[in-house]
């Protein structure tokens, strides 16, 4: 087996705002394994300044575990935990190689559900970016004529009282039963004006609010997820937290409504299925969501998706990024109305 790295920067169509700053590019790494005639490619992408293995020799570390795989044809899960943008990329490669026959249109097979088939689609969310009012509210505008019944927008850049009252135009025009509305703080929040400002938002029947203030702190993050009006979702929140009883301890500590689930943030396919049996235990529903992944990783995000929560889907993903960049590869996703397809062989 022979593992080759190539180095890629994909350009945003437009600025993507969040509370830590406005992304332009994204940049990834794919890494292909050859045996014989088969290959199969997966996606490294660490965020900056996000993700727990965003190194400054993140190309040497990962070519060191490539040699590994190289040498022995398995992924050592353990020896990767530290690093879950890089498991998840030879997750998805190594996959992407055994089923190398089940290939398609689509690019590769690596679950056999009815989505990676071409049968079904994902229902997913639409997502609005952080930017100025008007720009938000074009952006919200766009997404609810392409038919989004469930929107998420991501707050904490501009001044509050405009946040606010961008909610209230939508509610102004949706009742909560056309119009599911997520939110996404990104720990903009300081928690002391936290409780104040999620229970102005509760007004407006929110249905959960990921991240509202900065991760790390426990204590404080408990505390809101019981006194809050709003359900909260941690998610950067589980950065970093990749022994499996740490993280049973952390949800037991904190007790949020959900946990949002990005497989190169958050441990890989199996750091993600980790998640997913801790919080089903403790009664805590969860969902999945890409971080600004090429259509590569998209493509493995939504196929491991649709094999964690089975054929029918009815809470909306976080997978509708693969039309961000103006020069992402092409896999064979499609976003029809509010659902993410694939497209069946032969179309």
């Amino acid at each position: 087996m022979k593992a080759t790295i190539q180095e890629r920067l994909l350009h945003f169509r437009q600025p993507a705002g969040t509370s830590r700053g406005v992304y332009t590019t994204r940049r990834s790494w794919l890494v292909t394994l050859t045996e014989g005639q088969l290959t199969g490619t997966g996606e490294c992408a660490p965020l900056p300044q996000l993700s727990c293995d965003d190194l400054e020799d993140y190309a040497e570390v990962l070519r060191r575990f490539c040699d590994e795989v190289e040498r022995t044809g398995q992924i050592d899960h353990e020896a990767l935990r530290p690093y879950p943008s890089m498991l998840f990329g030879l997750e998805t490669a190594l996959m992407s190689l055994r089923s190398a026959a089940a290939t398609h249109a689509a690019g590769p097979v690596l679950f056999d559900t009815p989505f990676s088939r071409g049968e079904v689609g994902i229902p997913i969310n639409g997502l609005v970016w952080m930017g100025n009012y008007a720009e938000m509210l074009q952006r919200l505008e766009q997404k609810l004529e392409q038919g989004f019944h469930c929107v998420k927008l991501k707050i904490g850049a501009i001044d509050f009282e405009q946040e606010l009252e961008l909610v209230k135009r939508i509610r102004d025009r949706f009742s909560f039963h056309e119009v599911e509305l997520r939110l996404d703080a990104n720990g903009a929040f300081s928690f002391e004006e936290a409780l104040y400002k999620l229970e102005l938002l509760s007004q407006y029947v929110i249905h959960s609010i990921e991240q509202p203030i900065r991760a790390g702190q426990w204590a404080f993050m408990a505390e809101l997820c019981r006194e809050s009006p709003l359900p909260i979702a941690l998610d950067e929140e589980l950065i970093g937290v990749n022994d499996p009883e740490m993280k049973s301890h952390m949800l037991n500590i904190i007790k949020p409504r959900y946990i949002v689930l990005k497989p190169s943030l958050h441990g890989g396919m199996q750091g993600c299925r980790e998640w997913i049996a801790a919080a089903g235990e403790q009664g805590i529903g969860s969902w999945i969501t890409s971080a600004l992944e090429s259509n590569v990783g998209l493509n493995a995000i939504a196929q491991f998706t649709s094999a964690v929560y089975g054929e029918h889907i009815t809470m909306p993903q976080g997978l509708g990024t693969g039309q961000l960049f103006t020069d992402n590869v092409d896999m064979g996703l499609e976003i029809r109305g509010e659902q993410l397809w694939r497209v069946k062989p032969g179309e």
